[in-house]
């Protein structure tokens, strides 16, 4: 048996592969996949047969996201971290994988897809846990697959993510950037060199985020590098890929940042989710439009990321960014002008009626400032 494990990175299409892949675990099973389930109700699911209708987004956290579930559970087994609260009521982490292995039985598949984001963390925190996940099978051929953002670019989006979490966190250029050089989320060595040193005989397929774009997305790009079966539409268009965690328009980070650190958890989640929905209704300047780094944080990243691209570079024996250029040239439109620009749409009408009572005082009395020079 062979088996493919995506290994992230987060922020880039995972969400929507996991989602894909869970709502069509029973099409794809049926073609000698597995897609396997870590609990109770994905067994039944796949043991059933019976493909249903429902849309990914309405699928269990536990489902939706299985690997996910299994992989924080072997992190808390490992140093205590905590489950989060979405992945809860999991059975315990050998109870998984010996379901896991219950399902390589039963259905004898070709090939097994493991396919979570947070498999990017193992190498860092203990390569104890990559032994323990893929010994698990012994006797399979491991391959893995990852796909890697542009640095500048992502660090945007996994800041959204943090303030997606209800995080108080400092500006990119005022302290963030900081803590995030010396994480997987800036130094992919860190995320990448423990399962290449684990697994050294595993091919590695890596992909850019721009490459996986390019595509199609995130979906159609796995399933065509890792050589797999698509199945046909059916349903709610299982055959399409559906965007599952967006991201928070450029112009409206810095007022979430100063939501989050101002409200109530629960007032600053609800500024989030609106914050959310009527970004992409705003005028305003394209999110790739607008600079969140300025002039210094931006040198610091190119001077910084330069041993890990080598790094990348003679792991892969290939350029893997092709624009990677990019990352010194400033944006046209300075993060404080958009962001002046949103807060005067969202404290009037239409907008500041679709806000709770917290939220709108907060936004009333926003003093902004530029975040950099």
């Amino acid at each position: 048996m062979k088996i493919i494990l995506f290994i992230g990175h987060h922020k880039v299409g995972s969400s929507a592969l996991q989602s894909y892949l869970a709502q069509n675990a029973v099409a794809l099973l049926r073609q000698g996949v597995l897609y396997p389930a870590v609990e109770a109700l994905g067994f039944e699911r796949l043991s059933s047969g019976d493909v249903d209708d429902i849309e990914p987004w309405l699928l269990p956290p536990n489902l939706r996201e299985a690997h996910n579930a299994l992989a924080f559970s072997m992190i808390h087994d490992h140093n205590g971290s905590p489950v989060p609260p979405l992945h809860s009521d999991l059975p315990s982490t050998d109870e998984m994988l010996a379901l896991i292995q219950r399902q390589v039985d039963l259905f004898n598949p070709e090939v097994m897809v493991l396919a979570a984001e947070v498999f990017s963390h193992f190498g860092n925190i203990n390569c104890n846990l990559i032994k323990r996940l893929t010994g698990a099978f012994p006797g399979a051929e491991i391959q893995l697959s990852a796909t890697l953002r542009r640095v500048d670019d992502y660090l945007i989006s996994w800041h959204g993510q943090r303030l997606r979490f209800g995080q108080k966190v400092r500006a990119l250029p005022g302290g963030a950037l900081s803590h995030y050089v010396k994480t997987i989320h800036f130094d992919y060595r860190k995320m990448l060199q423990g399962w290449v040193a684990t697994l050294p005989e595993a091919p590695l397929t890596l992909r850019t985020y721009a490459e996986v774009m390019a595509a199609g997305g995130s979906v159609k790009d796995f399933m065509a590098q890792a050589g797999l079966p698509m199945p046909a539409p059916s349903g709610t268009d299982r055959g399409e890929e559906r965007r599952i965690n967006a991201g928070l328009h450029r112009a409206l980070i810095e007022i979430a940042r100063q939501g989050n650190a101002t409200l109530s958890p629960q007032d600053a989640a609800d500024m989030f989710r609106v914050l959310l929905q009527i970004g992409p209704e705003l005028d305003l300047p394209l999110s790739p439009q607008i600079e969140l780094y300025g002039a210094a944080a931006r040198t610091r990243l190119v001077n910084q990321f330069v041993p890990v691209n080598d790094w990348l570079v003679k792991l892969v024996d290939r350029p893997v960014f092709a624009d990677l250029d990019q990352m010194g040239h400033l944006r046209d439109v300075p993060e404080f002008e958009a962001n002046k620009a949103a807060l005067a749409q969202l404290t009037k009408s239409p907008y500041a009626k679709e806000f709770r009572p917290a939220a709108r005082s907060f936004l009333a009395g926003l003093e902004l400032a530029p975040n950099y020079e």
